[in-house]
């Protein structure tokens, strides 16, 4: 049966179910567009879902990218006041230790003057008293305004709003094709990666929004865009360690951010060209590991003696002119809005790629603009000023589809935790399933962050599984399968920080789960 979606006719088709492409999305939507969404996997999958969770100040490259930073502490603020349920406000401090110049300390603060960056120098003493576990050993401290953001709920907040705004939006489907003619974009070919499906879909301008992958989607529209995919490789603690973000104050490094991020503590990053071919399967090393421990422990001398949950890493969709760069560290985060129109001769073709997940909404904002100049569409943009949805409630007007995981209602009726270390209720995980939202564990877990608690999934994943039966309707087999490649993944970040109490949780999963629940019986698909 033709698929519905390849009936319509949309002024604006988007490549890419990221932070940018949902933003830009909830932008086209409100501006009245008749907008499409397509993602290959499930959303929030790529860089999206694999950064630090840190709400930046712009401080951070302040002396080397004070356009970067100048944008960054602009969307600081308008995401303090349109996206509070997915903030955590509690600042931040950058800190010199013995063996770091002073005077960077005095660049930085002059820098964040100059870019507009709240920023105080604070004595070490006062630092120490705000920050306990901070390394007393610190020679000198600012202050600014860091904070921390919770990237998934942002992403379905988007989602949410561009849907209630009238645009469709589908995950596991995949653009095999750009369709072009007379030099025209005029839309994509899909591919339901679930059901196997192919169908077009005509839309007056595509936006390539696909990250890191952007390059592969420009490839098939017959232009170049360069990328050079830098690998960030994180760290995630089994406590939440510090009260506020604290980072290294000198050139951007390895391991100088610790973020604290709800329950847990997140330490990053590293910055290591990989090649495109890899991007699809990111594994962190153990000389990746090593060297994240290595200089995190200098920031919170307490790390290390702290637990380690897992690794993880995430690809960051950099722009380069040339291939001259031999790290990451040293391209700029701005933003890249290209028209390929005017670069290349190819209308209504559009790549919005770089900047950052704080800058996201910018991004969304730039790359409308030029759709609607496009389309010759007067209307604003409104996303800086109007408020996102709150996921935590059930909009009125809102078809079942979009009823979120986290109901006020549901969670008043049934408190009963399904995942103890994130608070996750059986009224969430249930009403996740039942409205369609989550057909996988995986899916699950980026809904309602099950699993994503100080234990990795010991517990909460057997008992969703059940509910995914009970609930969902999946066979007995088909849940068991579900199961094993959930743990499975969630292996894979565990395996690289395996040792002492790590590796102990993960022998005793591997009891639990093979022994008890007979999982290597299923073959990894």
């Amino acid at each position: 049966m033709r698929n519905p979606i390849s009936r319509k006719e949309y002024d604006v088709i988007i490549i890419g179910g990221g932070m940018t492409g949902m933003g830009t999305a909830r932008d086209c939507a409100m501006r009245g567009l008749r907008t499409l969404l397509v993602e290959r996997n499930d959303f929030a999958t790529g860089a999206s879902g694999r950064n630090h969770g840190l709400l930046h100040s712009g401080a951070r490259y302040v002396v080397n990218d004070p356009e970067s930073a100048t944008e960054c502490i602009a969307e600081n603020l308008i995401l303090r006041r349109i996206a509070r349920n997915c903030v955590e406000e509690h600042d931040g401090l950058f800190i010199s230790l013995p063996e770091d110049d002073l005077n960077y300390q005095t660049k930085l603060f002059e820098a964040c003057h100059s870019a507009g960056i709240p920023a105080d120098i604070i004595d070490p003493e006062e630092a120490k008293r705000i920050e306990p576990v901070v390394n007393p050993a610190l020679i000198g401290a600012v202050r600014v305004p860091d904070g921390s953001i919770d990237p998934f709920r942002l992403v379905q907040a988007n989602e949410l709003d561009a849907r209630l705004h009238g645009a469709d939006i589908l995950s596991y489907h995949e653009v095999i094709d750009v369709l072009s003619s007379n030099g025209r974009v005029v839309g994509v070919q899909l591919r339901d990666n679930q059901s196997g499906d192919q169908f077009e879909v005509r839309g007056s301008v595509v936006v390539n929004a696909a990250g890191i992958w952007g390059s592969h989607i420009a490839q098939m529209a017959g232009v170049e865009v360069k990328m050079f995919p830098s690998k960030g490789a994180l760290l995630i603690f089994a406590n939440r360690v510090n009260k506020m973000v604290i980072n290294r104050c000198h050139k951007a490094s390895n391991g100088d951010i610790l973020v604290p991020d709800g329950v847990v503590t997140i330490l990053g990053s590293t910055s290591d060209r990989v090649p495109l071919s890899e991007c699809d399967d990111m594994r962190v090393t153990p000389k990746e590991v090593e060297t994240l421990l290595s200089e995190g422990t200098k920031l919170v001398p307490i790390l290390a003696s702290t637990r380690l949950l897992r690794a993880y890493a995430g690809v960051r969709p950099l722009v380069v002119e040339d291939d001259g760069e031999v790290s990451g560290r040293g391209i700029s985060r701005g933003i890249v809005c290209l028209d390929h129109e005017k670069r290349d001769g190819l209308a209504g073709f559009v790549t919005i790629t770089g900047g950052k997940l704080m800058t996201y909404r910018l991004m969304a904002e730039m790359a409308t603009d030029l759709v609607c100049r496009k389309l010759n569409v007067k209307r604003k943009c409104e996303t800086a000023m109007i408020a996102l949805p709150d996921i935590d409630e059930n909009p009125e007007d809102a078809p079942a589809p979009l009823h979120r995981s986290h109901r006020a209602a549901v969670m008043r009726e049934d408190k009963m935790f399904v995942c103890e270390c994130g608070k996750v209720t059986l009224g969430e995980i249930r009403d996740t399933i039942a409205d369609g939202e989550a057909e996988t564990l995986t899916q699950l877990r980026r809904r309602t962050r099950m699993g994503m608690g100080r234990c990795p999934g010991r517990f909460c994943a057997m008992r969703s599984a059940r509910l995914m039966c009970s609930v969902g309707g999946k066979s007995a087999a088909d849940s068991g399968q579900d199961l094993a490649d959930f743990i499975n993944e969630r292996w894979k970040g565990i395996y690289p920080v395996g040792w002492d109490t790590t590796l102990a949780d993960g022998q005793y999963m591997a009891s639990v789960y093979q022994g008890l629940c007979g999982l290597d019986s299923f073959s990894r698909r």
